[in-house]
């Protein structure tokens, strides 16, 4: 077959469905990627047989501006004639999906998350419903990563009866090993692996930093990920004084986070929502007890009380208890957690469940 993968970002096909597009290659399919341009894209190229360079702007959301964008994507399946379009993120999900419907090329959608701009609710949140309704209609199969994302849709008349559900991205347990956990001897290190912006709970978290170092000595905070350039002006000196004053470490962006995560010894994730969290998922798989938002796409990744605890979203005070709660415990009861959290990834999350239910979709397409 000839498939179309349609994605907002190339470092994301890397980094979470790289095996996904290697299964496809091994299986004799050829492999078409539509992303827009970066440096990233270099990545891609022994995971796919063509890149095609796309105008898509993965931030903001304007109807009538991504209408180029709509006809992009109908020029690509004239031009290349797929045989199936895998959707990934927003606007694939929408003008790529679209413009499959049209163009009688059949596709699946994932939908990784809801997005700001529908959790926001307001004018655009009605139109973007509405495009989504007709856009996914006519999807083979519509997959969510959380049961929570599901609803919301379907409550709204989108992916009723086409709808599937997935573990996340799923996580390679290969990529990602299980690291034995390190000695507290030096002290504890919380991590959290987050973008520099407010929905992700950085404020809460460097709160946390603060507040957590007052009153511990033993205790250190870490932080990986990029900066969003309009955020970045309100977060760098936040982050500038506490790494000046040896409370905080900033590693900026890594490409591989588990030299980091072997490191440290509990995650912190203070997202305000998600699809499904592939850094809970990773972290857990390398054998790290979290700490989470109470919310779907989080939840789903720890076993409570058993891996890790849950924290009330958007509050500092509920992020403070929760890592005063997990100093409490004995380091051998961290240790413990962060074991269990690997053999729940092993039972639910290996990557290789999301491998298996493409590969059976297109098998369906095939035979139609």
């Amino acid at each position: 077959m000839r498939i179309l993968i349609m994605a907002n970002y190339a470092n994301g096909l890397f980094l979470f469905r790289k095996e996904l597009l290697k299964s496809f290659l091994d299986a004799g399919h050829e492999v078409l990627i539509s992303v827009p341009p970066d440096e990233n894209c270099v990545k891609l190229k022994d995971y796919c047989t063509k890149i095609i360079e796309t105008p898509l702007e993965r931030h903001g959301m304007n109807p009538a501006r991504d209408y180029g964008l709509f006809g992009f994507y109908r020029q690509i399946l004239k031009t290349e004639k797929p045989d199936v379009a895998l959707c990934y993120t927003i606007k694939p999900n929408i003008y790529g999906a679209l413009a499959c419907r049209l163009s009688k090329v059949p596709y699946i959608c994932n939908i990784t998350g809801l997005g700001m701009a529908i959790e926001n609710g307001g004018m655009m949140s009605k139109v973007l419903l509405q495009l989504y309704k007709v856009s996914t209609s006519k999807a083979q199969r519509v997959f969510f990563q959380n049961e929570r994302n599901r609803k919301f849709m379907q409550d709204r008349g989108i992916a009723v009866k086409n709808s599937g559900l997935l573990p996340g991205s799923g996580v390679n347990l290969t990529e990602h090993a299980f690291h034995k956990y390190p000695s507290e001897a030096e002290g504890i290190h919380f991590l959290a692996v987050i973008r520099m912006m407010r929905d992700k709970g950085i404020e809460e978290y460097l709160e946390t930093a603060k507040t957590i170092t007052s009153e511990y000595n033993n205790v250190y905070f870490d932080l990986v990920g990029e900066y969003e350039e309009d955020e970045r002006a309100k977060y760098e000196p936040m982050i500038m004084e506490l790494e000046k004053e040896g409370k905080l470490k900033y590693y900026g962006h890594l490409d591989s986070v588990d030299p980091v995560f072997a490191k440290c010894h509990v995650v912190v994730h203070p997202s305000y929502h998600e699809g499904m969290s592939n850094v809970l998922l990773e972290a857990a798989a390398c054998g790290r007890p979290i700490l989470c938002s109470n919310i779907h796409g989080c939840i789903e990744a720890i076993e409570p009380d058993v891996t890790g605890y849950t924290f009330e979203p958007k509050s500092t005070s509920s992020l403070v208890d929760s890592i005063k709660k997990m100093l409490v415990l004995a380091e051998e009861k961290r240790s413990k957690m962060g074991r269990k959290g690997r053999e729940y990834m092993e039972k639910h999350f290996d990557r290789q469940l999301v491998i298996n239910a493409y590969k059976e979709e297109l098998e369906k397409i095939r035979l139609k």
